[in-house]
């Protein structure tokens, strides 16, 4: 067991017994100490450490879950005697009728004591702790309608960083009962992200997404399971500088350059086609990944792609769209015409291309990316005049005033793209 320093606070390193490895996912567990006292560190390391064996102990026996339902139990019994359930201390501060009438309804007709009525009506059934760990269990039932119709890959990418904020919490804080969670707490996993900002260099969003996804969980499971808690989760954020944004490739780099004879011949054949796709229409790369053939449509009037949420969901409403395809995009499916069964649900695309975009000197700058090719359509769209809201209609963007009308026709966006195509 280590009293070990990180920025001004103590914590607690040690590695997690074998006998619980089946329900601590860690190797190793950091535990805050809330001071920065060596002396007053190493008094409370050991009460700590007893603490989270404790609920170690708990879930290994399936306390927490026997406990909960137990408790719902009691809570609906008493819902369909006609009660609000009560522990017991607030059930013996009722007025004297009430106390009687709940008591006499807890007897059978013999007159004896039903024990699973008292337990219900007298409160003899105490409120179960629920800890961080198991708050993030929870919430994955009540947070379902968020994954419906999310793919694979979606749903796994909305998970993760849940699962990296509550780890966070815990490693700093410690898998304590949410009831128990107090401002010290809060506030000091907000300074082991402000040790974090300051020895890693990193940026303050990172420290944003973990303090919101971690309030989303804590709060939902507050409010889901009635626990009438007032967590202390305000207030908590960094302040963020100015947001980076990916620049544009220039026309000369895309044509000089990405379009090169031979510069995408290193690539598979679906991430070169999914690069060259994207040139002309600006979808996002996940789009263009999740396209199958039957939303690959060369023998229309006017070529196009349909995104749509087949198999996964879209960023909103406003991403279902048709694209025409024209130039090197529609040359490239006509190669592809079945879709991208590697990369449809697959997040590696983008590392793929980042790091053959690296070796082969294809970035314009550092801060260049696979993305840079949907903003780069946006600017050529743009200096041609091309009306906002076809523009937006394109790429899937929510229109900054009321929506009339179907819209331009797909002949008509075809010809804006093809005086900007290459």
């Amino acid at each position: 067991m280590k009293v070990i320093k990180r920025g001004s606070t103590y914590q607690l390193r040690r590695r997690v017994p074998r006998r619980y490895r089946s329900v601590e996912p860690r190797e190793t567990v950091w535990i805050s100490l809330h001071t920065d006292s060596e002396k007053r560190a190493k008094e409370k390391a050991t009460a700590a450490w007893a603490q989270l064996e404790q609920a170690w102990e708990a879930r290994l026996a399936g306390d927490t879950q026997d406990a909960e339902r137990r408790f719902q139990a009691v809570q609906e019994l008493a819902e369909a005697r006609g009660y609000r359930y009560l522990d017991a201390g607030r059930v013996a501060k009722l007025p004297l009728d009430e106390l009687l009438n709940r008591v006499e309804d807890a007897t059978d007709r013999q007159g004896e004591p039903d024990p699973k009525e008292a337990a219900a009506l007298l409160g003899g059934v105490a409120k179960p702790e629920i800890t961080v760990s198991r708050a993030l269990d929870l919430f994955w039932g009540f947070a379902k309608d968020q994954t419906l119709g999310k793919s694979e890959t979606q749903r796994r990418k909305w998970e993760n960083p849940h699962k990296k904020a509550i780890g966070n919490f815990i490693a700093v804080i410690g898998d304590k009962p949410l009831a128990e969670i107090d401002a010290d707490d809060t506030l000091a996993f907000r300074e082991w992200w402000m040790d974090r900002l300051e020895t890693e260099g990193l940026n303050p969003s990172s420290a944003n997404k973990d303090l919101i996804h971690l309030g989303k969980v804590l709060k939902q499971v507050n409010r889901m399971k009635r626990l009438g808690l007032t967590l202390p989760l305000a207030d908590l954020r960094f302040k963020e500088g100015e947001k980076v944004t990916r620049p544009p490739f220039s026309s000369e780099w895309i044509k000089d350059r990405l379009l090169k004879p031979g510069a995408l011949d290193g690539l598979d054949t679906e991430a070169r086609c999914i690069i060259l796709g994207m040139v002309n229409t600006g979808y996002r790369p996940s789009e263009g990944a999740a396209l199958t053939g039957s939303r690959i449509r060369l023998d229309a009037n006017v070529p196009h792609i349909s995104i749509e949420p087949e198999g996964r969901t879209l960023k909103s409403q406003y991403s279902r769209r048709e694209i025409p395809l024209v130039g090197v995009s529609l040359e490239a499916f006509r190669e592809c015409r079945d879709g991208f069964p590697t990369y449809r649900d697959n997040a590696n695309l983008s590392k793929v291309v980042s790091d053959y975009f690296t070796a082969n000197g294809l970035r314009e700058t550092p801060k260049h990316s696979l993305y840079s090719l949907r903003h780069s359509f946006e600017d050529r769209m743009l200096a041609a005049g091309v009306d906002e809201r076809i523009r937006r209609d394109l790429f899937g963007h929510r229109l900054n005033r009321e929506r009339y009308g179907e819209g331009a026709s797909l002949e008509h966006k075809a010809k804006l793209i093809q005086a900007i195509a290459f």
